[in-house]
C-alpha cells in the first residue's frame, strides 16, 4: 500500500505555481476519475474528448476527495480547490510526485511512432533481458514488471498517468533498473508520460493517423516530437543520463525531426538508422527466410548478421530501430542484440499466423493505418505465390480520410478485397463501408469481382476464407490482440483469431471454436 503524502509536498513539485491556499492534508491517491476517489484522494479534473472531470468534482468531494486540482474557476467548495493553467499535465506531475519519481531510478526508454511501437518495444526489452538487465516494459498490450505479466487492457493507447507511473513504482520497488515504454500520439498530447523523463527516444515512423483528435498531420507529427524533445527536460540521474534521439533516416519525418531538434545541441544526441546509405547503423542483405528474416547491421566498426522471426521486410527497420537504441544508445554488446531480436517469437496479433491444417496462409495483424496495411500485404505477397486476400474495415469516429486511402491501397495491393466492420462506434456502419467502396474504386477494384462489403465482421472471414486456394493468403487486418468490437457505446467480446479458427474450422469440417456473436450477426 503506497503511503500517504503531503499535499504541501505534491504541490510544490508542480511546473507552475497553482491559484489557491493549499493546506497540510495528507493524500493517499492522485487520481483523474472521479469514481475511483476514496477519503484522502487528490481529485484532478482533466477535460477529455468526451466529458470534463470539473462536472464530477462535487461527486469527488461526496467520496471523500481531501482536494481537488482543476483548470476551471471554482466557488462554494468544502474542500481545497487549486486551479492550474494545464490540469492534464498537473496529474502527471502530481502522480509522479505521489510515487516518489520512479523514473529516476530507472533508464527509460520511450518508443513512439504510427506503426511499429509495439514490436519495437518488445524487441528492445527482449535485448534488454539478453544483456542480463533487470527490465519492465509498459505496452499497450501489457505491462511486464520482472515475471509478472499484467494484462492492461489499454486497447491502442498508453494509460493515464498515475497508472504509468505506479507502473514504474512497482518496477523501481522490484529493483528494476531499465523499462521500455510505448508511448502513442494520444498519451504523448494527453502528457500522460509528461513526468516519465526518459533517456532515450525511439521514432519508429510517421505516417497517416489520428489526424480526427490531432486535427491536422502537423500537429499529429508535433506530438511524436515531443518524446524527443522531452529529453532535454530529464534530470541528473544516479546511473547517469543518455539523452539520445532514435530517429528512422528512411521515413520521411526524418528531415522534419532533425530540424525539430537542431537547437538542442549537444543536449540531445541523435543516431540514424534504416536502409538509407547514409544512416547511421544501416541494414543491408535482407532476405527471406521460411520462417522470419536474415539481414546484415553495418555501424561504425562492425557488420554482423541479425536474424528474427518476425516476418516481412518492414520488420527489418523495427529490429534496426531497437539494435540501435540498445547498441548506439545504450552500449550494450552486439551480441546482446542479437540475441534479444533473435528471441522474440511473435507478438499476439502481429502477423500471426493461425494454422489448423489448411492449404492456404490464414493471418491476423494489427494492421489499422494505411501505412500499416501496405506493409502486412507486400509482406503477404512475399510469404505466398498465390493470391492475397485481405478482409479489414475502418473505425468510426476516427480519421475518416484513412478509409479511401486503406480501402484504395488494398485495392491496388491485394487480389480480392473484403470491406467490413472494425469499431463502428455510433457512426453508420453502412456509411463508412459506402466511403470505403469508393476508395476501393478509385483503386481499380470492381465490386462484386475483386472486391466486397459484408458487415459482420465473422462472416465477411468466413468469406475470405472460401475464397482461398491452395497457396493463398487470407489477412484479417485491423484487430489483432484486441478482444472487443465497438457498436454504439457498447463493447462487444471480439478476437479475429477465436473468428479466424472458428471459419477454418467450418471450412475444413473440424471441430472449432465459436466467432462471438456481433450486432451484425445473423441470428
Amino acid at each position: 500500500m503506497k503511503s500517504a503524502i503531503s499535499l504541501l509536498d505534491l504541490i510544490r513539485e508542480l511546473p507552475e505555481r497553482p491559484e489557491g491556499n493549499p493546506v497540510p492534508v495528507m493524500i493517499g491517491r492522485v487520481t483523474q476519475d472521479s469514481r475511483q476517489v476514496q477519503p484522502g484522494s487528490l481529485f484532478v479534473a482533466v477535460a477529455g474528448g468526451s466529458t470534463d472531470g470539473h462536472r464530477y468534482i462535487r461527486d469527488a468531494i461526496e467520496r471523500g476527495a481531501a482536494a481537488v486540482v482543476g483548470t476551471e474557476p471554482m466557488s462554494g467548495l468544502t474542500t481545497p480547490y487549486l486551479r492550474v493553467e494545464d490540469s492534464r499535465r498537473a496529474l502527471a506531475h502530481l502522480a509522479a510526485a505521489f510515487y516518489r519519481f520512479p523514473a529516476r531510478q530507472l533508464t527509460v526508454i520511450g518508443v513512439t511512432g504510427t506503426d511499429g511501437k509495439t514490436t519495437t518495444a518488445n524487441l528492445i526489452y527482449r535485448i534488454l533481458l539478453a544483456a542480463g538487465l533487470q527490465a519492465g516494459l509498459i505496452s499497450t498490450v501489457n505491462a511486464q514488471i520482472g515475471r509478472q505479466t499484467l494484462d492492461t487492457g489499454f486497447h491502442v493507447t498508453t494509460p493515464e498517468a498515475p497508472q504509468v507511473q505506479s507502473y514504474l513504482a512497482q518496477m523501481a520497488a522490484a529493483g528494476l533498473t531499465h523499462v521500455v515504454l510505448e508511448a502513442t500520439s494520444h498519451g504523448l498530447a494527453q502528457q500522460r508520460v509528461a513526468a516519465c523523463e526518459f533517456d532515450i527516444g525511439i521514432i519508429t515512423n510517421i505516417t497517416h493517423e489520428h489526424l480526427d483528435y490531432h486535427g491536422s498531420f502537423a500537429a499529429y507529427r508535433a506530438a511524436k516530437a515531443g518524446l524527443l524533445t522531452s529529453l532535454a527536460q530529464t534530470p541528473t540521474k544516479p546511473r547517469g543520463n543518455y539523452g539520445i534521439a532514435v530517429l528512422n533516416r528512411d521515413d520521411g519525418s526524418y528531415a522534419y525531426l532533425n530540424e525539430v531538434l537542431a537547437p538542442y545541441g549537444g543536449r540531445i544526441r541523435q543516431v540514424s538508422y534504416g536502409l538509407h546509405p547514409q544512416a547511421q547503423v544501416r541494414g543491408e542483405d535482407i532476405r527471406l527466410l521460411p520462417a522470419g528474416l536474415r539481414f546484415t547491421v553495418n555501424g561504425e566498426g562492425y557488420q554482423v548478421p541479425v536474424e528474427t522471426h518476425l516476418p516481412g521486410e518492414y520488420n527489418a527497420l523495427n529490429c534496426l530501430a531497437a539494435f540501435t537504441a540498445a547498441v548506439q544508445g545504450l552500449g550494450l554488446e552486439i551480441s546482446a542484440a542479437q540475441a534479444g531480436i533473435a528471441a522474440l517469437e511473435g507478438l499476439p496479433g502481429r502477423m500471426e499466423s493461425i494454422d489448423l491444417g489448411q492449404e492456404f496462409l490464414a493471418i491476423v495483424d494489427f494492421a489499422h493505418t494505411p501505412n500499416a496495411l501496405r506493409r502486412a500485404l507486400e509482406a503477404a505477397r512475399q510469404l505466398v505465390e498465390g493470391r492475397v486476400i485481405a478482409v479489414f474495415g475502418s473505425a468510426g469516429l476516427r480519421d475518416k480520410a484513412k478509409r479511401w486511402m486503406m480501402a484504395e491501397t488494398s485495392a491496388g495491393l491485394a487480389d480480392l478485397t473484403v470491406l467490413t466492420a472494425e469499431d463502428p462506434r455510433t457512426e453508420s456502419l453502412d456509411g463508412i463501408l459506402e466511403e470505403m467502396a469508393a476508395g476501393a474504386v478509385a483503386g481499380g477494384g470492381v465490386e462484386g469481382v475483386t472486391f466486397w462489403r459484408i458487415p459482420d465482421r465473422g462472416e465477411a472471414i468466413r468469406f475470405a476464407l472460401s475464397l482461398a486456394r491452395p497457396g493463398d493468403a487470407v489477412l484479417a487486418c485491423g484487430k489483432g490482440h484486441e478482444q472487443s468490437m465497438c457498436f454504439g457505446e457498447v463493447e462487444y467480446p471480439w478476437d479475429d483469431r477465436i473468428a479466424m479458427r472458428a471459419g477454418l474450422a467450418d471450412l475444413l469440417g473440424m471441430p472449432g471454436p465459436e466467432a462471438p456473436a456481433l450486432p451484425t450477426s445473423r441470428s
